[in-house]
């Protein structure tokens, strides 16, 4: 619990500064929905193989996007050297990684909505509100499932001149479950589950989260370590 406080002191933070540079939020918004975009001209589909192929436009959407938010998650810490002076405070590196991976989680989950009503309107999406709020619950465990794992390959290609192709690299594969897990289970809640499947990848996907998260704050000290 003594963890606790520093984190949230430390996720202020980084929220005044994010809220002080809105552009940047702005623009991967737009980021997102141009993939989706995208996506829905490259398919050239009728309007059901649109509506099977939505769930997996969107997750994708959500990490692509994520990956230019993560990319710039340290970048004031590597402005004269601050990520080293943070390291000096009487905290454990644990702290910061949680700090830092609770803002991108948050940073992630606002991304869902302009892009949830985006993807229905393009894909055609029939769905009432139960669907669509747990369609959101899903999104905030794929956020959170993409901010933990990218939070701590952030910390660990800050000082790399070629960061923003590491990042990619190195998160895509390790996140593959939640990929697999979240495209699933949106999947079955939009278009119907007759076999009662969402629970067992809705567990799957949570699994994967707690593993992230506690396997995070163990190895902060070694990513963020000269």
């Amino acid at each position: 619990m003594k963890l606790v406080g520093p984190v949230f002191v430390l996720l202020a933070k980084d929220l005044r500064v994010e809220w002080r540079g809105r552009f940047r939020f702005l623009s991967i918004v737009l980021f997102g929905g141009i993939t989706l975009v995208l996506f829905s001209f490259a398919i050239d589909a009728d309007d059901r193989t649109a509506t099977v192929m939505a769930p997996g436009f969107l997750i994708l959407a959500l990490l692509l996007s994520s990956t230019l938010g993560l990319s710039e998650s340290f970048r004031v810490e590597r402005e004269n050297r601050a990520l080293e002076g943070l390291l000096l405070l009487p905290v454990e590196p644990a702290v910061l990684f949680y700090a830092k991976a609770l803002g991108n989680f948050v940073f992630l989950a606002m991304l869902a909505p302009v892009l949830l009503p985006s993807a229905i309107i393009l894909y055609g999406v029939d769905a009432g509100p139960g669907a669509l709020l747990g369609v959101f619950g899903v999104w905030l465990l794929a956020a959170a499932g993409l901010a933990a794992p990218g939070t701590l390959y952030a910390a660990m290609t800050s000082r790399a001149a070629s960061q923003d192709v590491l990042l990619p690299l190195l998160l895509f594969p390790l996140v593959i479950p939640v990929l697999i897990a979240s495209v699933k289970t949106v999947a079955l809640l939009l278009q119907g589950d007759p076999m009662d499947q969402t629970r067992s990848w809705i567990v799957m996907l949570l699994a994967f989260d707690v593993i992230y998260w506690a396997l995070g704050g163990v190895l902060a000290a070694v990513a963020m370590e000269e």
